[in-house]
């Protein structure tokens, strides 16, 4: 039987076959900035995410196959799940989403929830708060090319309104992921063996999974910063568009181009991390039913607290 397209499946597929072919025209016509481009990406990839990422994810990997997460977080839980309302494997997440950054979050929460340690619900609200900029990347990365002075304030804003909008979301309004058929339950897909892995297979598991993933990323940054071609044609367009362009579409090499010239643009977007660290968060929960949507949605709204933050402080 013949599937029939709405009109807006045939405008969606008219344009994404008109980018591709505009994108086909311009990597033929300009191959060595196409290559440039493609090599910043491998290179952001090789020497700020693989060193910073693949670790954490090999150590959260085995203390996850060896159920070890809940005794990790045996300290802080008392804090944490008086405070956000948090399970253990809960705490766990806010812990590693905060340190590890981008997108260590979503892939906790989604192999947590894949695995049946955490119901849907709670890996909803932590999804929305638990996925951030890493304070590693941050002062090893943003401060030194931003010439911050003094991080503090900063580190303040993009760590603060976080943790205040997820204890809002746990606290405030925590029936938001509620839902008669998930309440404090897992996704029936994802009902599977928790069985404590034995150290040799959890480690051998843990760096092919860790592997695995981080090479994903690596194919992200690399095509996110292909993307860059898109605007080369219009070199007459304002230059803020064009550095606005570059952040948002991936924030490291946005950060990297700009620089000091576009300081506070640049601390607003951090939250927001870009369309590269959406691209690669739906890549650590796209196996999950987890809403991409709700996750973007309350990324912006994070994004819009800061810009206001900021412009507090620049008028007061």
């Amino acid at each position: 039987m013949p599937v029939t397209m709405t009109r807006t499946d045939k405008t969606s597929r008219l344009l994404l076959t008109a980018l591709s072919l505009y994108l086909t025209v311009l990597l033929l016509r300009y191959p060595s900035l196409a290559l440039d481009y493609a090599y910043t990406g491998l290179n952001l990839w090789l020497t700020r995410m693989v060193p910073v990422l693949l670790p954490f994810m090999i150590l959260s990997g085995i203390m996850i196959r060896m159920n070890l997460t809940e005794h990790f977080v045996g300290l802080l839980h008392p804090i944490l799940g008086r405070v956000f309302g948090t399970s253990r494997n809960g705490s766990y997440t806010i812990v590693m989403g905060f340190l590890c950054g981008f997108p260590m979050g979503a892939r906790i929460i989604g192999e947590l929830y894949g695995t049946g340690r955490l119901s849907r619900e709670e890996s909803s609200r932590l999804l929305c708060f638990c996925n951030n900029i890493g304070p590693i990347y941050f002062l090893s990365y943003v401060v030194p090319t931003l010439a911050i002075d003094k991080p503090l304030v900063p580190l303040l804003i993009m760590y603060g309104i976080p943790l205040l909008y997820g204890l809002i979301l746990c606290r405030i309004v925590p029936g938001l992921y509620r839902t008669p058929f998930h309440d404090n339950a897992v996704s029936t897909a994802a009902e599977t063996d928790v069985r404590r892995m034995p150290l040799p297979a959890a480690v051998d598991a843990a760096v092919m999974s860790g592997l695995i993933g981080i090479a994903k990323l690596g194919g992200y940054m690399i095509f996110f910063n292909l993307l860059n071609i898109v605007f080369v044609p219009f070199h007459n367009a304002p230059a803020l568009l064009l550095k606005l362009y570059r952040c948002i579409l991936e924030i490291t090499s946005g950060i990297d181009y700009c620089g000091q010239s576009m300081y506070h643009p640049i601390l607003i977007l951090l939250p927001f991390g870009g369309f590269s660290c959406i691209a690669q968060t739906y890549s650590m929960i796209g196996h999950t039913d987890l809403s991409m949507r709700s996750y973007v949605f309350h990324k912006l709204i994070q994004t819009a607290v800061t810009a206001l933050c900021y412009l507090l402080l620049l008028l007061f």
